[in-house]
């Protein structure tokens, strides 16, 4: 008996071997890339921000000199205050955006599946090709938008051409990509169970104590997923300012990955730019933590108390 039960404990430990290989063996070419092309590079980059250097010609040790020159850089902190009114726009504006487009698509309607496929559709157009259709929308002598609001006898703006209408030109423009969003609140809606409705039907609530006692608690954690991944990308905006508005006008267009673009590329002040590229990435872990740690109070799943 003991020499069976031996026998069995090496073929298994044998055959979990062989799993864990194979799995290591199909994991390797992702490892390899991983390590190859993005930890690798962010190492790189973070040594490379304690010096002055173009990779071309020079490079000199200079410490913490290149933060020290970014926090004292006026640019600097207004591309901060760019990408903030940016990220704390567009996010709120488009979560609540997709959540009203799911609840309208979670009905019984004609064409359904037409209906949240063209909803979708934009999502998967090239961020380029967006920013050349939108150049289009908001031109200010042809364009679609002020031709609207000539029919309504309102003279619009110069939109990508005003300081003060640039900005919430990209912001209006960022609802158009909300169809991702809308379709994980859609299968956040349709997750829930229907005995939490007709319990909430029993005790008498009506429709809208339904949609926050039961519909957004039930949601949460859609809603904090949407939201922090929302953010993470907000904060990196880059291809709508670079195609449409270059940074400006009086640079009102100039995020911080735009920023650290123009040091290292048009500059070539690459350690410059690495150090600003840490401190966005600071940035971005920072608010992503806090985030995280303030979903314990409002995220809820089913059959689970508040954490």
């Amino acid at each position: 008996m003991a020499m069976r039960l031996a026998r069995q404990w090496r073929v298994g430990s044998s055959q979990k071997r062989q799993d864990l290989i194979t799995a290591y063996l199909c994991l390797l070419p992702w490892m390899v890339g991983f390590l190859s092309f993005v930890f690798g590079p962010m190492l790189f980059s973070l040594g490379l921000s304690f010096f002055r250097s173009d990779l071309l010609t020079s490079t000199f040790f200079v410490g913490v000199e290149n933060y020290r020159d970014l926090f004292r850089e006026d640019l600097f902190w207004k591309s901060l205050r760019v990408t903030f009114i940016y990220a704390f726009s567009t996010v709120p504006l488009g979560s609540c955006l997709a959540l009203m487009i799911a609840l309208v698509l979670n009905q019984k309607l004609l064409g359904l599946g037409i209906w949240r496929t063209i909803y979708y559709l934009p999502t998967v157009i090239s961020g380029v090709a967006v920013s050349l259709l939108w150049l289009q929308i908001f031109n200010p002598r042809a364009g679609l938008l002020n031709n609207f609001l000539a029919i309504f006898g309102v003279e619009g703006p110069s939109w990508l051409y005003s300081s003060t209408w640039a900005l919430p030109s990209l912001i209006i423009m960022s609802v158009w990509g909300v169809g991702a969003n809308m379709l994980l609140y859609l299968a956040g809606l349709q997750g829930i169970p229907t005995h939490l409705y007709e319990a909430a039907t029993i005790d008498g609530a009506n429709s809208i104590r339904k949609f926050w006692h039961v519909t957004i608690p039930m949601l949460t954690p859609t809603i904090f997923f949407n939201v922090t991944i929302g953010l993470i990308y907000a904060f990196q905006f880059f291809t709508q300012a670079f195609i449409m508005t270059e940074g400006g006008p009086n640079n009102a267009t100039l995020s911080m990955v735009l920023f650290l673009y123009r040091k290292a590329f048009l500059q070539i002040r690459f350690g410059y730019a690495s150090a600003a590229a840490w401190v966005l990435f600071a940035i971005i872990i920072t608010f992503t933590l806090i985030f995280q740690y303030s979903s314990r109070r409002w995220v809820y799943y089913e059959g689970e108390a508040a954490r």
